[in-house]
């Protein structure tokens, strides 16, 4: 196995480089779009023009061994082995956050990337720790439990940065949790970058209408 093969991650790898990279990529794009107060329909044109422009990137490179070899140099240390011949997540993510801040409101759709950015990475770290029941698919219980927790614990700190202190918060914040964690589910059907955000925004909307906090 050559130095770039070796770099790859089966699944059910912890792979912590590929959940810093996650983390640090979704900080990364909020920090630009908050510091310099771009218009959310600019964030989302870019991202969503980004999204494309990385799926021609991935056309390419799994129809052109050379281009494959060149982005595998580049990206190897954060991929796992079954994108070497397949789709990466990155297009998803910016696909995901895309849609995210097009649909939704601006705070539902900043707090949907969140938990893109951290439940998704410690959902994975802690299923594949020490995940043991399954639900579906490579999907654990101990895993999707840590999701909720991460997911509960983003809105409260979310909803807080809001001042929203009330009871109202708690119930948001716990049916959040939920809504987080069973978008991330969905992730058996279509890459979790994509289900997350889309899924958790399209969530919490439905929740924001019945107990308003956003």
């Amino acid at each position: 196995m050559n130095k770039v093969a070796s770099t790859f991650r089966m699944r059910d790898d912890l792979h912590v480089v590929r959940k810093i990279w996650h983390t640090g990529t979704g900080l990364f794009g909020l920090g630009v779009y908050l510091y310099f107060i771009l218009a959310q329909r600019d964030m989302a044109l870019g991202l969503l023009s980004l999204a494309l422009a990385a799926f021609i990137v991935e056309a390419l490179r799994l129809t052109i061994p050379k281009v494959n070899d060149i982005v595998m140099v580049l990206m190897g240390p954060f991929m796992r082995e079954s994108e070497r011949k397949g789709l990466s997540g990155f297009p998803f993510y910016a696909l995901g956050a895309g849609l995210s801040l097009y649909l939704y409101s601006e705070k539902i759709a900043i707090l949907s990337i969140l938990f893109l950015m951290f439940s998704d990475p410690i959902s994975s770290f802690f299923g594949i720790l020490l995940g043991r029941e399954k639900i579906v698919a490579n999907k654990s219980f101990q895993g999707s439990l840590a999701g909720f927790v991460t997911c509960y614990f983003l809105t409260l700190i979310y909803l807080d940065y809001y001042e929203v202190h009330n009871i109202e918060a708690l119930i948001f914040a716990l049916f959040a949790g939920l809504i987080g964690s069973l978008s991330e589910l969905l992730s058996v059907f279509i890459d979790d970058n994509l289900t997350i955000p889309v899924a958790s925004g399209f969530g919490l909307t439905l929740l924001n209408y019945f107990v308003i906090c956003l």
